[in-house]
């Protein structure tokens, strides 16, 4: 067990793949039924459309990848163009508003830690538009790059959502702490606070 601890550590970069990839086969299959629930009431809701939403992010060294999500709004939500979420947010979905608080909507991104595109735990991933809009502001923001984009996070944790540029310098800055400071215990702390997320009342 010394010896494991010992590896974990030393190649952590490779344990933590390892890690992310059995732990979303595991989290895959156990939410498969809650997924389809959530497949049925948003074909409920909103039949033009489908269950699930894909979008391209910027992942790992400015790598863009499709990001899958359960489709919680409805269908041309951003036909004007990429937006920040807002409270009591319109193009929600009525009666999937709870996905969105709990972040059941997000669990189809199991499938992108699978992929090897993201992670458990690291930045969330941002469009690239709206990527090049924080830079202007934020000329440091691409260092969010340096590891894959996770699901949950340390920003998440403490910053929740961020609903415009200037509210994203919390953000930012702990992506950045946690980029600097990452290891097994800091990465576990952040999955065992998530757990407080599924009833999030700041979700949009």
């Amino acid at each position: 067990m010394g010896l494991i601890l010992h590896l974990a550590r030393r190649y952590f970069d490779v344990a933590k793949e390892v890690f992310d990839i059995f732990c979303a086969v595991v989290l895959l299959v156990i939410s498969l039924p809650l997924m389809l629930a959530c497949a049925a009431i948003i074909k409920l809701r909103s039949p033009a459309g489908p269950v699930l939403f894909k979008q391209v992010r910027v992942g790992k060294d400015g790598k863009l990848f499709t990001m899958y999500k359960l489709r919680s709004m409805h269908m041309n939500a951003e036909q004007a163009g990429a937006v920040w979420a807002s409270k009591d947010d319109p193009r929600v979905i009525r009666g999937c508003k709870w996905m969105r608080r709990s972040h059941v909507d997000e669990l189809p991104q199991l499938v992108n830690v699978i992929k090897g595109e993201m992670s458990l735990v690291g930045p969330r991933p941002e469009r690239l538009e709206i990527l090049e809009e924080l830079e202007k502001a934020y000329p440091n923001v691409r260092g969010r790059l340096a590891v894959k984009p996770g699901i949950t996070g340390l920003a998440q944790i403490r910053n929740g959502y961020d609903s415009s540029i200037d509210a994203f310098r919390g953000k930012l800055a702990s992506d950045l702490e946690y980029i600097d400071r990452r290891r097994w215990s800091l990465e576990f702390r952040i999955l065992v606070s998530t757990v407080a997320k599924f009833n999030d009342q700041m979700a949009r």
